[in-house]
């Protein structure tokens, strides 16, 4: 009976909540592996750059400090998703509880919000519109507001990274560079050509991870 049921009215309210929270917890552990790999890399990063204060390579360091402060931009969008993602899950579970009061679902202003904000993320997009267009049928959301979905675009990363950059390099090399001013010359050419083979090695896989 449940079965026909099933076939003949669609999934229950509670089955609909439960495959969204698993949909949820799929995109938050990809989430946090994200993370994991942006925490390797900076760490990484970060050891480089002191060994490019120590040799003087004022050029180098600040072309890595830049990598740093946009993949700690990366991470802190990261985390911002994680709690989205774990206030969609919140709401559904009011949700399910309000379906045994009123019998039906309600519309969600909180999900609705977060929803949006997650459809941003290329990693998320395909699943979390599968997700709205499910919920919408079942009336917890309203049609996808497509005019709330602008991103920081490269431009202004940048610029918000340029004005990072002298107090990341001040604090990651104990005040030899950045805001406490420059010491020491650049390195001889020849060093220099090999740490700048290094550097855009280093780029590549820090640009790998923020485009991931």
């Amino acid at each position: 009976m449940k079965s026909i049921n099933r076939w003949l009215y669609g999934p229950t309210p509670d089955e609909r909540v439960r495959e969204w929270r698993r949909k949820l917890r799929q995109n938050q552990r990809e989430v946090d592996r994200e993370i994991a790999n942006l925490d390797r890399a900076t760490l990484k990063s970060r050891t480089e750059l002191k060994t490019l204060a120590k040799k003087n390579d004022v050029k180098s360091a600040r072309i890595l400090a830049k990598e740093i402060v946009r993949a700690n931009k990366q991470r802190d969008r990261l985390h911002s998703t994680k709690a989205r993602i774990n206030s969609v899950d919140m709401q559904l579970q009011h949700q399910l509880a309000m379906v045994k009061v009123t019998g039906a679902f309600q519309k969600s202003t909180e999900i609705m919000k977060a929803t949006n904000q997650l459809v941003k993320l290329p990693q998320l997009s395909a699943t979390m519109r599968e997700m709205s267009m499910e919920m919408m049928k079942s009336g917890i959301m309203e049609e996808m507001m497509e005019e709330t979905m602008d991103g920081l675009d490269d431009e202004e990363l940048e610029e918000e990274a340029d004005e990072e950059v002298e107090k990341v390099l001040f604090e990651l090399t104990d005040g030899k560079l950045g805001q406490a001013g420059r010491v020491g010359a650049e390195l001889p050419a020849e060093e220099e050509v090999e740490n700048e083979a290094e550097m855009e090695r280093m780029r590549r896989e820090m640009n790998d991870l923020l485009n991931a």
